[in-house]
């Protein structure tokens, strides 16, 4: 176990803000419903109500994530920072190499692995396919390969800007425009009363 916590694969992930944010977005996806539905303190209705909402609102945000970081925000900051260093002949060499931020974020992946780990995953034609020629010879000799963080700071900006403007602005009307329409073909309708008679807040 603690060897997989520790493993390169983990880290990667780890340092991946994509990645990061759409884990912790199934995790709340799985983990929020399931402790609403423990509550010993809310009705069963009540119970089956805010958690199917819930789920549906963490999935939107999935959806709304997914949809929107990696091929628009990432996609869009690793070319405006291209452009932005065009003129810098250090930094715009360093952007040639890679046609786009899909092979830079593959190509990072790797260079954070042994070169025995490398060359294993290099071996598979669906991780060739997202590589050149010159950037699989580059991962399969060096023993260290340049990591490019300029690079990779353009594309995590991208990441930031595009999670704050998909979960804090979009998921939330995205969100309110389709969970109760979806709640209501359910037959899940109406909004249950808590004790007090008021009706229960839940996220959306």
């Amino acid at each position: 176990m603690i060897g997989f916590i520790t493993s390169s694969s983990m880290a990667n992930m780890a340092s991946i803000s994509s990645t990061r944010v759409a884990t912790e977005t199934a995790l709340k996806a799985v983990g929020r419903p399931s402790f609403i539905l423990i509550d010993n303190d809310i009705d069963s209705r009540t119970k089956k109500y805010a958690a199917t909402k819930e789920l549906l609102y963490q999935i939107t945000c999935l959806a709304v994530y997914m949809a929107l970081v990696p091929p628009v925000f990432q996609k869009g900051a690793f070319k405006v920072a291209k452009k932005i260093f065009k003129n810098n002949p250090e930094y715009s060499k360093m952007f040639d190499k890679f046609k786009n931020s899909k092979e830079f974020l593959e190509y990072e992946r790797l260079a954070k692995q042994s070169i025995q780990e490398r060359k294993t995953s290099l071996s598979k034609d669906k991780v060739k396919k997202n590589l050149s020629e010159g950037l699989q010879t580059v991962l399969q000799n060096e023993e260290s390969p340049k990591k490019y963080p300029i690079i990779k700071g353009a594309i995590e900006l991208g990441t930031i800007i595009g999670s704050v403007l998909g979960l804090a602005i979009l998921a939330p009307e995205v969100g309110h425009k389709t969970i109760h329409p979806i709640m209501k073909a359910m037959g899940m309708s109406n909004t249950p009363k808590t004790e007090n008679n008021t009706e229960l807040d839940t996220q959306a």
